[in-house]
């Protein structure tokens, strides 16, 4: 059972990297607990900038130190990040195309109890419409490194969102190349796709063994880069599969989902449903509560599948 968090993998990453790398710098909006880069901090200070709670600041900061050739990455709460600060993230990231990679920590409805005000299920909606920002969602510990790895020779503004706590591996290792905008083929399968992104992806892979019980071939894709999108893999699916179902930690306006049926809907169109959370405010709870309270589970995704296949 894995108990390493995706935001500690980052924190280790980044402090191995910056050894060799002194562009490379961290901020945290009074987050360096909550993002785990407390070692980092310790580790390089001189590489650490703490601006408090001001996630406006912390975006402006962030963007002046790239346009003055260093390498920020930015720690802080998603739900913050991607709301109070996004005027800031749309002219001083992306429209003046400075290399910020903006890491959204605690992402979805990791912070349960704290209800709608900390959750972040509109995020991807919001960052994915601003053009010149990449948005990736990494899956596991695993691929978390090989995300950051890739993130600190990647020119250009990335939202990134995890989660808070440690989520069970979905890769055996991290022996594989990360591409930013390519999805990978968890699982190969002819009868229909389901398409995850970050947490969900083991809800998909524990589906794709349930349908497989059913006698139901499922492929799987994890599109850990929701921006760019890899559209070759959405409509290879949709022509070899017949049917297509997504499935994210976020609502269903303006999501994985929506940024999938775009595609399906001018290239390919085959019979597709959206899981996620709905137009309301969330309910406030553990993550697997939520999860469950929504039919964000391998169970209502092989209920789902079989309806769509009209069995």
């Amino acid at each position: 059972m894995n108990t390493i968090a995706n935001r500690q993998v980052i924190c280790e990453t980044l402090l191995n990297l910056a050894k060799d790398d002194q562009d490379i710098m961290v901020l945290a909006s009074d987050s360096r607990g909550s993002a785990a880069m407390a070692p980092f901090a310790n580790e390089f200070p001189n590489q650490f900038v703490e601006v408090g709670i001001a996630e406006q600041n912390i975006v402006g900061i962030s963007a002046g130190l790239a346009h003055s050739g260093k390498k920020p990455f930015v720690t802080s709460p998603a739900c913050f990040l991607s709301m109070r600060s996004i005027e800031q993230i749309k002219v001083d990231v992306a429209y003046s195309a400075t290399n910020v990679k903006l890491i959204g920590i605690s992402g979805g409805v990791s912070y349960g109890a704290l209800g709608m005000s900390h959750h972040s299920v509109q995020d991807i909606a919001v960052a994915r419409a601003i053009p010149g920002l990449s948005v990736i969602l990494p899956a596991d510990r695993h691929e978390t490194k090989r995300m950051t790895e890739a993130l600190v020779n990647h020119v250009g503004g990335v939202y990134v969102r995890i989660g808070r706590n440690p989520v069970e591996d979905v890769y055996e290792s991290g022996d594989y190349e990360f591409l930013i905008g390519k999805a990978v083929t968890m699982r190969e399968g002819t009868d229909i796709t389901i398409i995850a992104a970050g947490e969900t992806v083991r809800v998909a892979l524990d589906a794709h063994e349930a349908l497989k019980e059913a006698g139901i071939s499922c492929r799987v894709l994890n599109m850990h880069t929701i921006k760019p999108l890899d559209e070759e893999a959405i409509v290879k699916a949709a022509k070899e599969t017949g049917a297509i179902i997504t499935v994210e930690e976020h609502s269903v306006l303006g999501g994985l989902g929506a940024a999938v049926a775009e595609v399906v809907v001018q290239h390919q169109p085959v019979p597709m449903r959206i899981l996620g959370i709905p137009d309301e405010p969330a309910i406030a709870g553990k993550t697997p509560e939520v999860f469950k309270h929504y039919g964000i589970s391998a169970d209502n995704l092989k209920r789902v599948a079989l309806q769509l296949l009209g069995q």
